[in-house]
């Protein structure tokens, strides 16, 4: 199955939608039936003590500069997630383990596998950044590989159950920009801005 399309988020940067992209805590909040997403150490992820470690956790989403520094997805990572996804009549909990293949603004790619009971399927997605006249477009696209009960609903009924995940994902992305106005250099503790930092950019360095 491939999945594709444009998302416009109104009144900010591309940058500005990059530094929120690259909070995995932000990131988690946003997708609709996220437990937790973190990163892991390797593919063999044992889910039932991540669930355990990570029950009680209580981040959120920060403009602080040093803390989404510090936590940002990093390009050959690994990250684990899990994620109730209504299908149907169904309601299955993937654990879902995914490599940051490629991660340059303002294009990144990733690739990975999720399991539920009767039900699996393995992924590449990628997604690119282009300023509009009102904002951002963010141009995204997945192929999947879906295996099990939920692949025997048939694309008609797996298709708009994963527009409809992404538009709430991007929506919420969209209100968190606003709420935590994450204006580029607010707290800033060294010579580069936050973005610079993040793209991995020296000082006066804008290519």
């Amino acid at each position: 199955m491939k999945f594709d399309g444009t998302f416009e988020l109104d009144d900010t940067t591309t940058e500005e939608v990059w530094l929120a992209l690259s909070d995995p805590v932000l990131v988690a909040a946003a997708l609709p039936g996220c437990e937790f997403l973190v990163e892991v150490e390797d593919e063999d992820v044992d889910f039932d003590a991540l669930r355990e470690q990570y029950a009680d956790r209580d981040l959120k989403p920060t403009a602080d500069p040093d803390v989404i520094e510090e936590r940002a997805f990093e390009e050959g990572a690994t990250y684990a997630a899990l994620v109730q996804i209504s299908v149907g009549p169904v309601n299955p909990t993937f654990e879902t383990v995914v490599t940051v293949d490629h991660r340059e603004f303002p294009e990144m790619s990733a690739s990975g596998e999720g399991s539920s009971g009767d039900s699996s399927f393995e992924m590449a997605s990628s997604m690119a950044l282009s300023e509009t006249d009102d904002g951002v477009a963010v141009d995204w696209e997945t192929e999947a590989d879906v295996f099990g009960r939920v692949a025997n609903m048939g694309q008609r009924v797996v298709n708009p159950v994963a527009n409809q995940v992404v538009k709430r994902f991007f929506a919420t992305v969209q209100q968190e920009l606003r709420e935590l106005e994450m204006a580029d250099g607010d707290g800033e503790t060294d010579d580069r801005s936050l973005t610079d930092r993040l793209l991995g950019r020296s000082r006066g360095d804008k290519t």
